[in-house]
């Protein structure tokens, strides 16, 4: 009996240990950051009226468009050179495909591999229905209540603008960045980025390899992430791949009052609610797993040992994890069923139904991988399967947080912000960053804005605002970044 006792005592101790070693072994929690440096003065009124006039401008991108509208872009860079003139003298600057600007800023050093700094011009058109719910006018740029308001101030012209404005700042002080420092600005990043698409290939073609891109995608969220009370500053490292695949369905059509056994409506329902009791599975990509270290030490002791141990608790965490949209999005290659359309009349059977399903693809996966699982979900080969043509990509490389690069966003992070943590993750959006995986080494996304979780649905929703003096950190932060790029490497 006691040998008995003695075979499950000492496995379960010897677990027992292990399991603490591991979680002490993630460390404790961060502290504040130490580094901070002396608040940059700004005239955070100047600055918002600038941003304020650059919103007033609707460049809208409109999905079905024929072309952009360029009366609108160039208006806008006329009012960038008029309230950046420090800029438009010192740097050289170009349209491409049209409506996109390019800066480059020479460095001293030209044997230095140049900074490739992204943000987009274009914003998305405000909701036929909705306007009666802003509580400003989406283009009125009202600087009201401690906010800029309208479309574009957190997507994504406050990056734009900002740049600009820190560019304008050290140009005043007399500085030159030790490596030239290219800023590139879509004009139609909502529908595609081909403006960034022709930016990257102007910049292959020249020869140019940047070190690293650095554009939109993680913020800083308070309230955000379970279990945190610090503000998380995420600085993505991947991107998530993008296509839709229309599905189609085809019938004898007739009278409704003698209807087959399936209709094609009701064929295509159940393949739609075949793929979506069949999603593709979940699995915790780099990205996840350095995040999550990085959160770990500021979580509860339960949640630190579940982090610590993957190797025993990875399907609990997995389970966890794809409760909530937003967690599940991380951990798995999503498809959302986002069109649904057949028929004519409510008494005539269709001859042909339609649904469109967007997926969106974690590192790892690809578009022929996706088709193949959605072939498998809904078993009928009676049901045409077609990829939408046009924007459609694979899952981004995902980079390093060993870099100096990292580091030197890491770094301009707790100088700014010093009670944030710096995390990594995944963004399951789209960004132009995409584009430039020819013309730098890494790819980092991060825009220094403070974000509550109701703030997330202003981007691309109603009453789209940022604080003015979140606006002005967000400048400060550029300013400090391109200062602290004179020395990471």
């Amino acid at each position: 009996m006691k040998r008995v006792v003695l075979w499950l005592v000492v496995p379960a101790v010897l677990l027992l240990l292990l399991l603490t070693a591991n979680t002490l072994r993630l460390g404790a929690a961060a502290p504040v950051a130490a580094d901070q440096v002396t608040a940059v003065p700004l005239d955070t009124a100047a600055l918002a009226e600038r941003l304020a006039g650059a919103i007033r401008i609707p460049t809208v991108s409109y999905e079905h468009a024929a072309a952009v509208d360029g009366a609108a872009f160039a208006a806008l860079a006329d009012y960038l050179r008029a309230q950046f003139p420090l800029v438009h003298a010192q740097l050289s600057r170009e349209v491409v495909a049209g409506a996109s600007l390019l800066y480059r800023w020479q460095g001293r050093n030209v044997q230095a591999a140049p900074l490739l700094l992204l943000a987009h011009l274009d914003v998305v058109p405000v909701e036929t229905g909705t306007e009666d719910a802003w509580l400003h006018a989406p283009f009125s740029g009202a600087v009201e209540d401690g906010y800029v308001w309208g479309r574009g101030t957190l997507d994504n012209k406050s990056s734009a603008v900002g740049w600009l404005e820190a560019v304008e700042h050290l140009l005043a002080a007399g500085h030159v960045p030790e490596q030239t420092v290219y800023l590139a600005f879509g004009h139609d990043e909502e529908i595609g980025g081909d403006g960034a698409r022709a930016l990257a290939a102007l910049l292959l073609a020249r020869g140019v390899h940047a070190d690293f891109v650095l554009d939109e995608g993680g913020a800083i969220t308070h309230g955000v992430v379970a279990g945190l009370d610090r503000p998380v500053a995420s600085v993505m490292t991947a991107e998530k791949g993008y296509v839709s695949f229309r599905l189609t369905a085809r019938a004898q059509g007739g009278h409704s009052s003698m209807p087959p056994s399936r209709t094609a409506v009701g064929r295509l329902a159940r393949a739609v609610v075949r793929l979506q009791d069949r999603p593709m599975p979940a699995r915790l990509t780099p990205p996840i797993e350095d995040m999550l270290q990085r959160l770990a030490p500021e979580m509860a002791l339960s949640q630190r040992v579940v982090i610590a141990n993957r190797w025993l608790f990875e399907p609990l965490l997995l389970r966890a994890l794809s409760r909530a949209p937003v967690t599940n999005a991380l951990i798995r290659t999503t498809a959302a069923p986002t069109m649904f359309n057949g028929g004519i009349k409510d008494n005539v059977l269709p001859a042909e139904a339609r649904a469109t399903v967007n997926f969106r693809l974690l590192p790892g996966d690809s578009i022929a991988g996706v088709e193949a699982h959605l072939r498998e979900a809904i078993a009928d080969d009676e049901i045409a399967v077609e990829a939408l043509p046009g924007f459609a990509n694979e899952a981004s490389t995902v980079s390093a947080t060993d870099t100096a690069a990292f580091r030197l966003i890491q770094r301009s992070v707790n100088q700014v912000f010093p009670d944030a943590v710096v995390a990594s993750g995944l963004v399951t959006g789209g960004t132009d960053a995409r584009h430039y995986d020819s013309v730098a080494a890494s790819r980092y996304n991060f825009l220094p804005v403070r974000l509550q979780r109701d703030d997330l649905s202003r981007i691309h929703g109603a009453n789209e605002r940022i604080a003015v003096e979140d606006y002005a950190n967000l400048v400060r932060f550029y300013i400090q970044l391109l200062r602290n790029g004179d020395h990471y490497r």
